[in-house]
C-alpha cells in the first residue's frame, strides 16, 4: 500500500467553503464509484481555514496518470470537477490546468 498526500486552496469565503464541506458530506456515488476503481483503498480530507489536506492510500493498481485519464473519459466526474472548481483555486506554484498538488514527506517516526 502507498500514501500519497496532496493539498489545494478552496477560495477564501466562509460561504463557499461551507457549501464545499457539504458536497463532501454525501459525494455523489458515480465518484465513490470512479475513486474506489482507480484502486485507492483509503481518501481523507482534512481542512484548516482555506487549505485542503488530502490523504489518500492507494493499493498496486493505482496509476495518477490511468485515474486522470478515467477521470477525462467519465462525465459524471467531469461535472463533479466542474463543479467543484466554484470553490476551489490552484494553489501559486500549480501548473496551468493542476489542482491538487502532491506533497514531499520531509518527516517519518
Amino acid at each position: 500500500m502507498r500514501r500519497y498526500c496532496l493539498t489545494l486552496d478552496l477560495i477564501d469565503d466562509e460561504k463557499l467553503i461551507s457549501e464545499y464541506k457539504q458536497y463532501h458530506l454525501q459525494i455523489w456515488p458515480e465518484i465513490t464509484e470512479s475513486i474506489q476503481s482507480a484502486g485507492v483503498e483509503d481518501l481523507e480530507i482534512y481542512l484548516l481555514g482555506n487549505r485542503l489536506f488530502m490523504i489518500m492510500e492507494v493499493n498496486d493498481t493505482f496509476s495518477f496518470e490511468e485515474k486522470s485519464a478515467a477521470d477525462m473519459a467519465n462525465s459524471k466526474v467531469q461535472e463533479w470537477e466542474m463543479l467543484m472548481w466554484k470553490y476551489q483555486q490552484a494553489l501559486p506554484r500549480a501548473k496551468p490546468g493542476e489542482k491538487w498538488l502532491l506533497m514531499d514527506q520531509i518527516f517519518k517516526l
